[in-house]
């Protein structure tokens, strides 16, 4: 039974922690489509009233944002105060100017709540190669700094306000005790196009789990607990090895996903033992992998998120290899949007991945989400004498499971998909028309 359990609000939960939002126009500004242009919030603050360990988890991709740069470097003493976010520009491919608006926004956060400029962490998401309107942003900070609340509210308006193309915002609370102190774990998130992250702790490959090639996604992650900063840094890399290094909307990789966590240790709570320990890693995995399940959810166009669990593998690579071929492949998702249960197209992805495949030993199987019960298409590479009918329903529902059994050893892996649709396409074909939709 687990030793956590959920409660209301997100970041600012735990406490000593208060969040803003505030509308600055970034959205409006060459960001093109999927950003929700209008009044909406395009920047947000989260701030520790104490210093907090720090930690961070970096897209791996070989073109990375400003913000990326900028947080690897301030996180090298472990420790943040503070988070300053904008939506609808990437601040990516901006080159050196872009690597000063970044270190200007976490300036700018510092002076307005009297901190070092190293106490703060920057993000951006949004339309890559076009520079940030600095005049808007640096209103924005000034503004959002004057706003912080440590309400549910509030924190609400920082995750609506970093979404560009979501359609809801991704928000989540737990509490657990550790050494027989009440603390809590709260955490927002955004992303729903170019998802299949693959984060390490410096943007260095390899990552620290399945490396794949990623709109952006970002979570940010509070808690009280008092963690010291090589436990929080072990727990981060673990749950997101699990949870965001294990989803793909579209198999593209962003420049700027990231995942930052601060522990301000206002729990009280003393060092932690073993078995706090778990605990606390018990409550980040599952925050970590309903977030990211939410980004899945809220994939572009999707219409149905499907769980790639595949067994017997010779090693985790591959295990891991072959289910982000079936995952990723163009032909799978689109059977997928259709409902057809057609595992010609999932072998087919076996076979060209990196894994080790045996035609002889290859089981496909279908059920319910999280369900044990599997409905099989194919038994040692040959197709069963199932109903078609029977395994079309199989694939009918908004989410499923789909099970592949290589017979080869004892390796599995897990990846949350989605399907591809007419939606997606239309959603990012572009507009030749608008010389503001080129780039990214």
């Amino acid at each position: 039974m687990a030793k956590f359990k959920k409660i209301k609000g997100s970041i600012t939960a735990p406490l000593g922690f208060r969040a803003a939002a505030r509308f600055c126009d970034v959205k409006t500004l060459g960001t093109g489509k999927g950003s929700d242009k209008g009044q909406k919030h395009g920047l947000a603050l989260i701030v520790s009233d104490v210093p907090a360990k720090a930690a961070g988890m970096f897209t791996t991709n070989q073109i990375c944002a400003a913000p990326v740069k900028l947080c690897v470097e301030h996180l090298r003493n472990n420790t943040a105060c503070a988070v300053v976010i904008n939506s609808g520009n990437a601040n990516a491919c901006t080159g050196p100017q872009g690597l000063a608006d970044a270190l200007e926004m976490a300036a700018l956060t510092g002076q307005a709540l009297g901190l070092k400029t190293t106490d703060v962490l920057v993000g951006s998401t949004g339309r890559i190669g076009v520079p940030l309107p600095m005049p808007n942003i640096r209103k924005g900070i000034t503004a959002v700094a004057g706003q912080l609340q440590p309400t549910q509210a509030a924190a609400a308006q920082a995750a609506e306000a970093i979404l560009t193309s979501d359609t809801q915002s991704k928000q989540i609370a737990v509490e657990f005790r550790l050494g027989g102190k009440t603390a809590r774990l709260g955490g927002i998130a955004k992303g729903a196009g170019m998802i299949q992250p693959g984060m390490s702790p410096t943007g260095a490959r390899p990552a620290s789990a399945p490396q794949g090639l990623h709109a952006t996604m970002l979570a940010y992650l509070t808690t009280d607990a008092n963690v010291n900063a090589a436990n929080l840094k072990k727990c981060l890399r673990e749950a997101v090895a699990q949870s965001f290094n294990c989803i793909t909307v579209d198999g593209d990789m962003s420049t700027n996903d990231t995942v930052l966590l601060l522990a301000n240790g206002l729990a009280g709570n003393g060092k932690l033992s073993a078995a706090d320990l778990k605990i606390f890693q018990a409550a980040l995995n599952h925050v970590c992998l309903a977030l990211a399940k939410m980004i899945v959810r809220d994939g572009e166009g999707i219409s149905r998120v499907v769980t790639v669990r595949v067994a017997g593998a010779k090693s985790f690579a591959d295990a891991d290899a072959a289910a982000r071929a079936v995952g990723n492949s163009a032909l799978v998702k689109t059977s997928w949007s259709g409902g057809d249960p057609n595992w010609g197209r999932i072998i087919d992805a076996l076979g060209y991945s990196p894994a080790v495949v045996v035609e002889e030993k290859v089981d496909i199987a279908y059920s319910a989400s999280g369900s044990l019960k599997k409905i099989y298409s194919l038994k040692k590479g040959r197709p069963t004498r199932t109903a078609f009918g029977t395994l079309c329903k199989t694939v009918e529902p908004g989410e499923f499971d789909l099970h592949i059994d290589l017979n080869l050893g004892k390796a599995a892996a897990v990846l949350h998909a989605a399907d591809l649709t007419e939606e997606y396409v239309e959603f990012n074909k572009g507009d030749i028309s608008d010389p503001a939709t080129l780039g990214g």
